[in-house]
């Protein structure tokens, strides 16, 4: 495939089988690219969002170092890494971001976790900024409340502490490739309870 080519359309209606099939070569290509993508982002989050102990990205690792200690499975391990990664773009939905970008590759109860756990969080602090601290309450009967409660629990709001000792980036990185190299929506991966 030569990088130069483009398709014959200036309107999408226009395209025809051939201008799809070159588009679907590129895609292929850019999806390989993915984790190395993540990666990025992750090394972004070292210089973001001042003010805590620690980087996003030391609270990101730490966060995976912890979740790995209790032996969680390389899904939530890598969750955990990227819980914050829509910090940057999506300051006031980055739970969201982050449940969309692993949605495809993991189990729904992942990625469940993910998009909640910036309410069930609230837990933590919210009394002290003027917020609902039982927000996640609402969601008290849902089959994983308690997964999504351990993990800020155990994973998320302790992680804040520049002495505790963290696996780098490095160590994780198998572990993110392995995850983000899988077939997207897998339904043997992301299917839903029944």
């Amino acid at each position: 495939m030569n990088k130069q080519e483009k398709v014959s359309f200036k309107r999408m209606d226009e395209g025809s089988a051939s201008d799809y099939a070159l588009l679907d070569e590129f895609e292929t290509d850019y999806i390989k690219g993915l984790p190395d993508r993540i990666i990025h982002s992750l090394q972004r989050l070292d210089d973001t969002l001042g003010g805590y102990q620690v980087t996003r990205l030391q609270h990101s690792l730490q966060s995976a170092t912890r979740a790995e200690a209790d032996g969680a499975d390389i899904e939530l391990i890598v969750a955990a890494l990227i819980h914050d990664i829509g910090d940057e773009l999506a300051p006031e939905n980055h739970s969201q971001l982050a449940a969309c970008i692993i949605r495809p590759y993991v189990r729904a109860e992942v990625s469940w976790i993910l998009e909640m756990h910036g309410v069930f969080q609230f837990k933590y602090y919210a009394d002290k900024v003027g917020l609902n601290p039982d927000e996640r309450e609402r969601w008290r009967n849902h089959p994983w409340f308690d997964s999504c409660e351990q993990f800020c629990r155990d994973w998320d709001q302790v992680s804040f502490d520049p002495d505790y000792e963290t696996k780098p980036l490095s160590y994780f990185e198998p572990m993110l490739r392995q995850v983000f190299s899988r077939p997207a929506f897998d339904r043997n991966i992301t299917k839903e309870p029944i």
